[in-house]
């Protein structure tokens, strides 16, 4: 699979797929929704605990996965982004990781696979989305003590161990360790995953994708683009990019950056604009789409999609867009 992406990669620009979230919202699901049978007596309130829904209301998930595909994308991220034993404590539904996350794959690899078979000449992969917890390793919650911290680094490897594990058994393609906000937490995702191929014995490829938090042009955890990418590019990774926060026009510099040193080929799915006073997205397909153009028009990406308020109409022009231009060539080689 590995080899087959990375040659795909040098042929074209690949399109991943737009916001799960904004989707599901679209459904009004209610806290008896999010339960379903399988969470019926739980203690605690449930609603807005959209991994869960991989579990409770499958067929939703799966379509919005299968409505990405008709779209163009091809490449779908799992239903997971908080599916971690860290973020679903709290829920009180930690002890559902594994088959979370294991579920999340298998809808989407089905929904791949139906693609696949339909257009063999344009294959369809799974990306199994691992976000970055709630808790951050470097930095402390409580400004009276700045030495504490919320969660250790092998809390974290734990963590992202499980979910790593669910993802692979249920037959994603690639891990997506995404919107990283702390290079810590993703050391720790990294490390865990490394420790679960050395015990099974089986490798998948691995996406990074970091985020720019402001105009500072850094991350939460005051790194640089490029003391990101110096941090973990100690890994034969797949793809190093940047994700969320900001809008396309304004994650372009930091683009512009990973396009000028990566060794690994680059990926952008920025949000549809910056939220409204609501906190809502109102940027059009049509304009988020022109802005990605630019990144396409310098050679800056190899893979390009969407984030927080984008959708499949999205997803369907700057797939339109991003036909039309040829993908970021690896000018330095992987270590």
């Amino acid at each position: 699979m590995s080899n087959q992406l990375q040659e795909i990669l040098q042929e074209r620009i690949l399109v991943l797929d737009g916001a799960m979230g904004t989707l599901i919202q679209r459904h009004n699901l209610n806290e008896e929704d999010f339960r379903g049978t399988l969470l019926a007596d739980h203690r605690q309130p449930l609603k807005g605990n959209n991994d869960l829904l991989s579990l409770t209301q499958p067929e939703i998930i799966k379509e919005i996965h299968r409505t990405y595909f008709a779209a163009g994308a091809d490449i779908a991220e799992t239903n997971t982004f908080n599916a971690n034993a860290i973020s679903q404590a709290d829920y009180g539904t930690q002890h559902l990781v594994y088959e979370m996350n294991v579920a999340a794959a298998r809808l989407a690899r089905e929904a791949a696979d139906e693609f696949t078979a339909r257009e063999p000449d344009k294959p369809r992969f799974v990306a199994g989305s691992m976000g970055p917890t709630n808790r951050t390793a470097s930095l402390s919650p409580d400004v009276n003590n700045p030495g504490y911290r919320a969660v250790t680094f092998d809390e974290l490897k734990e963590a992202y161990k499980e979910q790593a594990r669910g993802l692979a058994d249920g037959g994603a393609d690639i891990l997506l360790v995404e919107t990283v906000f702390d290079t810590l937490n993703a050391k720790a995702a990294l490390f865990g995953i490394q420790e679960l191929f050395d015990e099974t014995g089986r490798q998948l490829p691995i996406m990074v994708s970091g985020t720019i938090t402001d105009a500072s042009g850094r991350t939460l955890s005051g790194q640089t683009t490029q003391a990101f990418l110096v941090s973990i590019s100690h890994v034969n990774l797949l793809s190093v990019g940047l994700n969320c926060a900001l809008g396309a026009d304004q994650l372009r510099p930091y683009l512009q950056v990973l396009g000028k040193e990566s060794p690994f080929p680059v990926s952008a799915h920025p949000n549809a604009g910056l939220p409204n006073e609501f906190g809502e997205y109102d940027q059009t397909p049509e304009l988020m789409a022109a802005q990605i153009e630019e990144y396409l028009k310098e050679g800056l990406v190899n893979i390009v999609g969407g984030c927080c308020g984008t959708t499949p109409e999205h997803i369907k022009v700057i797939a339109a867009v991003a036909a039309r231009y040829q993908p970021r060539k690896l000018e330095k080689q992987q270590a």
